[in-house]
């Protein structure tokens, strides 16, 4: 048989039924029981995810076991210590809109940084945002999550100042606005400010639980990085102080590794896409697959 040109082994090829059946069955041949320890893909449904339920048992590992311990002190009203504080950063509002919502139907309080605050508080609030990141989509949702979130009784605390600069780079003329000044023309939001920062802690620190998915600012530049790293140190302290700080993962665990602050929290998560979707209140496939 001729072998597979590059592009043809570059391709993404999807398995028919016959095949993707062939496979698993390869697969249950290789053991007696099942243990998913891999949290960071639970969310798909994939042979090598869910393709042993039933054909051998199937049950979590230690890590999987601490993730869904850590997430249900979050999610299970009855594990939860209160008050509630999620944290959602991250750049469009669009993309975390389904976690906005789960959130505003289980915390207390609600933090709205990094991109996304932007786009609410042009839409919410009036304010000039100069080149900052403007979410079309999420601009339609902004105002609707606010209504809900009033309806509910959840506070919505979103940043009073910020840090901009005139390009996307770290090294350059940082100007300092506050909500009532805007953001001028030309200039880009970057980070949140001190006097959010501070607010921030505050509201960190009447919790008892915090949960926090998506970073303050561009953290990836040291100059524009104070806010997130203000954030996870608010999380940190209220975690030595005997409260519950947990981190989801992507760019908020990266943030913790950053400043090597994995052991200062009460857990971090491994899992970017799978701890989103738990916060979305999805059932991950992964865990369906296994033995109750």
């Amino acid at each position: 048989k001729k072998a597979p040109s590059k592009g043809e082994m570059c391709k993404k090829i999807k398995a028919s039924d016959d095949e993707a059946k062939a496979f698993r069955a390869s697969l249950a041949k290789l053991g007696d029981v099942y243990v998913n320890d891999a949290f960071g893909t639970a969310h798909r449904g994939h042979s090598s995810m869910v393709g042993m339920q039933g054909k051998m048992p199937c049950c979590a590992g230690l890590l999987v076991g601490k993730e869904l311990s850590a997430f249900q002190m979050v999610l299970d009203p009855e594990q939860v210590q209160r008050p509630l504080t999620a944290i959602v950063g991250g750049a469009k509002i669009a993309d975390k809109v389904l976690v906005i919502e789960n959130l505003i139907d289980k915390a207390d309080k609600l933090i709205l940084c990094g991109g996304m605050a932007y786009t609410f508080m042009k839409t919410c609030f009036g304010m000039e945002i100069g080149k900052s990141l403007f979410d079309k989509n999420g601009a339609e949702l902004a105002p609707k999550l606010m209504e809900k979130a009033k309806a509910k009784g959840v506070e919505i605390v979103l940043p009073v100042d910020w840090a901009c600069g005139q390009d996307f780079k770290n090294e350059q003329e940082i100007k300092m606005v506050t909500k009532e000044e805007g953001i001028p023309e030309g200039w880009e939001g970057m980070d949140c400010g001190p006097k959010s920062m501070e607010l921030f802690r505050e509201t960190v620190m009447s919790s008892k639980t915090v949960v926090w998915n998506g970073p303050a600012g561009v953290f990836e530049f040291d100059n524009f990085s104070k806010g997130t790293k203000a954030l996870l140190e608010a999380v940190a302290e209220l975690t030595q102080k005997g409260g519950r700080g947990i981190i989801g993962g992507g760019d908020s665990a990266t943030a913790a590794a950053k400043w090597n602050m994995e052991d200062k929290v009460h857990f971090v998560s491994t899992g970017g896409g799978a701890s989103l979707e738990l916060l979305e209140g999805k059932v991950l496939p992964g865990i369906a697959a296994l033995d109750d």
